[in-house]
């Protein structure tokens, strides 16, 4: 016997839950594409995306996933022979570094490992030992899906200019946009990467590159035709938005989720993501007062609002994940970039989700600790609740 039958729950950390009203707005024909509601649409996207990153420069929209999108950022500002500062904080700023070394980018990366966030006074080491300032960019993870570190970015802009250091600041937000706080011109942002399937609530296959004059001013020899984000933001005909044919139906369900996002109000959004999370983080808090379960950012602080990273204790994060997902629906995110992986499974909660979700996301993980015998303390339960009570 199952109790997973029914509709089940994606607790992974993207694509999130999708909400009926976005799918509902993308299930129709294919509508024209030369003319019209389509086009009206489309520019209407635009402000309210700006508005999400909390920018008034640039947005350029391409057909793919979030790597798509990191590759566009490089090939936008960089040439071959240029340096670039990775702060990996987990397995995603390390990919955008892997990606620009492909391109013929030297990549020079100071790893803080899978528990720490950005360390500022190294960086600002780092930057004023750059005498002839070769590096042209610093890349950096707003959080990282795979460990759940936050990192704080406006911080980060404060070293660079106390240096003197003209370097872009390129940050990942593909994880927290619409989930965590996050202020790209008030922060000093030059270039933000971001994608629809996490807080943007819409399947997976469009991304998103924000900029601003800085950054489009330091075209380099790698942009190509296609990843050309010039023509996208100041296009001489519609096609010119997409290089081609338009991801029609993505652009119908994100019309839908950025009307949920300013219906509800961002600030509304984000304080609704942080007391969410607390919540969970005080179930977990419980649990690890007894056995192998614990949080791998150990300070509130610096945790995200949209992924929680757990260690459970070799084998035993996939055992819990295949439980909850076969014996009563859940499914939560793997052990990602983790060693050993099995050790280890995230909890998604972001975009489309509210008390109730996350209820019962704790609830189901608590059976399974209890049908596979792993330790774990009391009071779980209630003290997320207690949390959701207060709030």
């Amino acid at each position: 016997m199952t109790l997973a039958n029914g509709r089940r729950y994606l607790a992974i950390p993207g694509p999130s839950v999708m909400p009926d009203a976005v799918l509902q707005a993308m299930h129709r024909a294919s509508p024209n594409i030369y003319e019209g509601e389509l086009h009206d649409l489309t520019y209407s996207l635009l402000p309210d995306l700006k508005a999400v990153a909390r920018t008034a420069h640039n947005v350029a929209i391409y057909i793919g996933n979030g790597h798509a999108a990191w590759e566009a950022a490089l090939c936008n500002t960089l040439s071959r022979g240029d340096t670039v500062l990775v702060l990996a904080t987990g397995r995603f700023c390390t990919g955008w570094g892997e990606m620009a070394a492909r391109l013929g980018v030297t990549v020079q990366t100071i790893d803080y490992g899978d528990t720490s966030d950005i360390d500022l006074d190294e960086v600002a080491t780092a930057l004023a030992a750059d005498k002839g300032q070769r590096i042209k960019a610093v890349l950096a993870v707003h959080v990282d899906t795979s460990t759940s570190v936050r990192n704080d970015i406006a911080g980060l802009r404060k070293v660079m200019d106390a240096a003197g250091h003209p370097a872009l600041l390129m940050v990942d937000c593909i994880a927290s946009m619409g989930c965590d706080r996050y202020e790209m011109d008030a922060w000093g942002v030059d270039v933000t990467v971001a994608a629809c399937q996490k807080g943007l609530m819409t399947p997976a296959g469009i991304s998103f590159v924000f900029f601003n004059d800085k950054a489009d001013q330091a075209q380099g020899d790698l942009v190509s035709h296609y990843w050309d984000w010039r023509p996208r933001v100041a296009p001489d005909g519609y096609w010119r938005l997409f290089d081609g044919t338009a991801p029609t139906h993505h652009l119908y369900g994100l019309r839908i989720a950025l009307d949920m996002i300013h219906t509800e109000g961002l600030e509304a959004v984000w304080a609704r993501h942080a007391t969410l999370a607390r919540a969970l983080w005080a179930a977990f808090g419980m649990w690890e007062q007894r056995g192998p379960m614990h949080l791998n950012v150990r300070d509130p602080s610096k945790r995200s609002c949209a992924v929680t990273s757990v260690g459970i204790g070799s084998g035993n994060g996939d055992r819990l994940r295949q439980w909850c997902e076969h014996q009563a629906g859940l499914t939560l995110g793997i052990g990602l970039g983790r060693d050993p992986a099995d050790a280890w499974f995230r909890v998604g909660h972001m975009g489309h989700v509210n008390a109730q979700m996350m209820m019962a996301v704790l609830g189901v993980i608590q059976a399974g600790l209890l049908a596979l015998d792993i330790p774990h303390g009391g009071g779980a339960l209630d003290a997320a609740a207690a949390v959701i009570a207060a709030s």
